[in-house]
């Protein structure tokens, strides 16, 4: 799902009416669209044309799953929260680089939407997981803090650090495609596996440094494998005994994570992951 120019060729008729900013219709190639717009939709009814000079925002739903969905938020959530949804994502993938999964328009937009609603009720729900979304998801965490600003300036209501945290982890999921379940059990895998490491070297990370960055990101993917049950396959053993005998304390430490791995998942790793793992130790631990 996709914001897109308003240049939408010839007339469209409306298709559905959601409430007066919003309709849905479809377009020459029979793609369903979510046509936003102040006013678009007041005294209009199915079959009606739409106005294309007011015409802010055009949504494609290529996805019926996600459509759906969407679709029935738009019974609930104004034009203006809306609008912010869809500027923190186009942030989010300008920061980050990378395409974010679609769910992320739903996921985000409701959760900005109930968390306004508990403000103005005073109910602000506290993040157990700030601490750790701080350390693990740095960039995300930066994301939110200034998508707490947005809301503020655009929707004048000021949440607290917390819901920062619960933003980027809506930004993880879409980042891997995962439920948000998921994310906080990998989360806390991602913190068991540091504190692993932490305890066998007796050490405090530097966390600005770029190799405790790099590790933080494959520690992510690999617990998402973990809980995907998509594993690494091993096909170079020659390599893999080179790392483990020239970086023996990694690779001790290492195995004590395989121990790790092996009570919590039923699950011994393979020795492309115990490599990759003891690569990273030795970087994060001695650089």
């Amino acid at each position: 799902m996709n914001a897109i120019k308003h240049d939408l060729g010839d007339r469209m008729k409306i298709e559905k009416v959601y409430n007066n900013n919003v309709v849905s219709a479809y377009n020459e190639e029979n793609t369903e669209l979510v046509i936003m717009g102040k006013g678009l939709a007041f005294q209009k009814k199915p079959g009606d044309e739409i106005e294309e000079e007011k015409i802010e925002k055009v949504f494609t739903l290529k996805n019926n799953d996600i459509s759906e969905r969407f679709k029935s938020l738009l019974y609930e959530v104004s034009l203006e929260l809306m609008e912010v949804a869809e500027e923190i994502i186009k942030l989010a993938k300008r920061k980050l680089g990378r395409e974010l999964n679609d769910s992320i328009y739903i996921s985000l937009t409701d959760h900005i939407n109930f968390a306004i609603e508990r403000n103005k009720k005073g109910l602000d729900i506290k993040n157990a997981l700030l601490w750790e979304i701080k350390k693990l998801y740095k960039d995300e965490f930066s994301i939110g803090l200034e998508a707490l600003c947005m809301i503020k300036e655009k929707l004048e209501v000021t949440l607290p650090d917390d819901e920062a945290g619960f933003i980027a982890m809506h930004i993880v999921n879409a980042e891997l495609n995962e439920e948000m379940p998921n994310i906080v059990n990998i989360t806390k895998t991602m913190q068991d596996i540091l504190k692993i490491v932490k305890y066998h070297f007796g050490l405090e990370f530097n966390e600005e440094s770029l190799n405790f960055f790099r590790f933080v990101t494959h520690l992510k993917f690999f617990a998402q494998r973990l809980y995907s049950q998509t594993y690494m396959e091993s096909d170079d053993d020659f390599l893999f005994e080179a790392v483990k005998n020239k970086h023996k304390d990694a690779f001790e430490c290492t195995e004590k994570i395989n121990d790790y791995v092996k009570r919590q998942f039923d699950y011994e790793l393979t020795n492309d992951e115990k490599l990759y793992l003891t690569v990273h130790i030795e970087r994060v631990v001695n650089r």
